[in-house]
């Protein structure tokens, strides 16, 4: 079908994700094919020491995102929307956006970044004996509770940012299953909140004496495929201010960032995964059976369709090895020479493969701020060695590349060594992997696993929501998502797989090795400056 008829006839599919800087929107066909987009920068404010986005903030960006789509419909195929065969939204994960029976905002927003709920994740991680970060939407209430804040007694429900917009455009108070898991603990068993859990909490809060309990104020969770309502009037009206989008659009189940990397990568089975490589890097594994033990620097979530997954997230990947390539600019610079920037980078990157696999003895600390899963609240960037280590252009390079990914790779060991978790393939994404192979190479020898780079890994989230939209309404009868992804949306796809090469295996186990014992430099450093 023409694309302009597919667009004004409704067969068409849109996700909108609402990231940290970027709010961005995807129209896509029904083999997954991105027909427009659109998008919207916003910045998170600090406010009275809360990192958070104001309620005015979300409907001005997701309007904003919504009308730039319209605009690229418009200029590419002449065609105004008026329908959509299906949409869904997803937002950064957890956090705390807490109303009223009345649907007032309670608090202001607190996102994921703020670091402010200590007290709250260590007792619950200890009481429910499974590991609970600080940016839990569950630490969050907790902590509120602990902190005895006024509003606590009056909160009627909760949620996260994905969860609110689905709610102001539904009217329904719902969650697919991957975000509902950065909220509180998902039994996989049930598909739904863990129980013991739940009552676990409600025994900690009764000497308060709130009116509600914690399953009257979580939202309502769904799994990918099923209904999560329709786009009311209200909605219509509050998403598209141009006032031609109809109501009636059925709406798929309101999902986390995480949930939807996983369906962008095609990573949804069990023993895949996906590592997402950029200022912060973070790689999500899913599993085929429980872990033995609670590992702090482990996270479990699930992916949309409810399969447990283990999740490594690092504040630090690439800010200090693109400092440090920077700086080579400004020295060419200096000599009278512009280099293109692309080249500077494919060339440094490449130089770092000549180098020795295990960096000739040098050690560098990437840590532009904290990093937990070493241990570390702040953090220095740091380059180190002894006078008689192999000193050069290729293995200052690659212990850069190294150290993008060895807190990482400190985390995922925890998986592969002490758990014998087993993944057959990792799907890579993000800057790191521009740079063609040598990303891809590094981050297969961190992982000792074969890495595919897809050529549509750069879509983003907000595919990966326009596809999960594009299954619910699509799927077959008892077929699942990762069917569906594999063999009606990738099937064909060309993309690149990378095996581990033994000696690179090798040395960056050397190179860890060297790395883990030199944290206490780091620490004096820290201390020091």
């Amino acid at each position: 079908m023409d694309k302009k008829l597919l667009i004004e006839e409704g067969k068409t599919f849109l996700g909108i994700e609402l990231g940290s800087t970027r709010i961005k929107g995807v129209l896509i066909d029904e083999k997954g094919t991105p027909l427009a987009a659109g998008s919207y920068e916003w910045e998170n404010r600090y406010v009275d020491g809360i990192w958070t986005y104001s309620l005015e903030d979300v409907w001005k960006g997701m309007q904003g995102c919504y009308q730039d789509l319209l605009k690229d419909v418009k200029e590419q195929y002449g065609a105004t929307i008026t329908k959509i065969g299906s949409m869904g939204f997803s937002a950064m994960m957890h956090g705390y956006l807490a109303f009223d029976k009345e649907d007032n905002l309670l608090v202001p927003f607190r996102t994921w970044r703020n670091t402010i709920t200590e007290e709250a994740a260590s007792k619950l991680t200890k009481e429910f004996n499974y590991n609970i970060p600080q940016r839990w939407s569950i630490a969050h209430l907790y902590q509120a509770v602990l902190n005895k804040e006024e509003h606590v007694k009056d909160v009627a429900f909760f949620t996260t940012l994905a969860g609110y917009v689905h709610y102001k455009l539904t009217g329904q108070k719902v969650l697919g299953v991957g975000d509902a898991s950065g909220m509180f603990p998902i039994d996989v068993k049930t598909g739904d909140y863990d129980g013991n859990m739940i009552d676990k909490f409600n025994e900690l809060t009764k000497p308060e004496g709130f009116s509600w309990k914690l399953e009257d104020i979580l939202p309502k969770v769904l799994t990918a495929g099923e209904n999560a309502g329709a786009l009311t009037k209200e909605g219509a009206a509050l998403l598209d201010v141009s006032g031609n989008l109809q109501a009636g659009v059925p709406v798929c189940p309101p999902e986390g960032d995480a949930g939807t990397g996983m369906a962008a990568t095609n990573s949804v089975g069990k023993r895949t995964g996906n590592v997402s490589a950029g200022t912060s890097v973070f790689a999500m594994i899913v599993l085929e059976k429980e872990l033995s033990k609670v590992y702090p620097q482990i996270d479990l979530v699930t992916t949309p369709d409810g399969a447990l997954v283990a999740m490594v997230h690092c504040n630090n990947c690439t800010s200090d090895l693109n400092a440090w390539v920077n700086i080579f600019d400004e020295f060419a610079e200096s000599l009278g020479g512009r280099v293109d920037k692309n080249k500077l980078f494919s060339v440094l990157y490449n130089k770092a493969m000549e180098g020795d696999a295990d960096c000739g003895g040098l050690v560098s600390y990437n840590y532009f701020s904290g990093e937990p899963v070493t241990g570390f609240d702040e953090g220095a960037p740091l380059f180190v060695r002894k006078a008689e280590d192999k000193f050069n252009l290729a293995n200052f390079m690659r212990a850069h590349l190294y150290s993008s990914l060895a807190a990482l790779k400190a985390g995922l060991d925890l998986l592969f060594k002490e758990e014998s978790v087993e993944v057959d393939e990792m799907f890579g994404h993000g800057g790191l992997f521009k740079t063609k192979g040598v990303g891809q190479r590094v981050a297969a020898a961190a992982m000792n696993t074969s890495v595919s780079v897809m050529e549509t890994a750069g879509e983003g989230g907000a595919w990966g929501i326009a596809l999960l939209a594009a299954y619910m309404q699509n799927k077959e009868e008892g077929e699942s998502l990762g069917d569906y992804l594999k063999n009606k949306i990738f099937a064909g796809q060309s993309g690149s797989s990378m095996d581990p090469v033994k000696e690179d295996v090798e040395g960056f186990e050397k190179f860890m090795k060297r790395y883990m014992e030199g944290l206490a430099i780091e620490r004096a450093a820290v201390d020091a400056l």
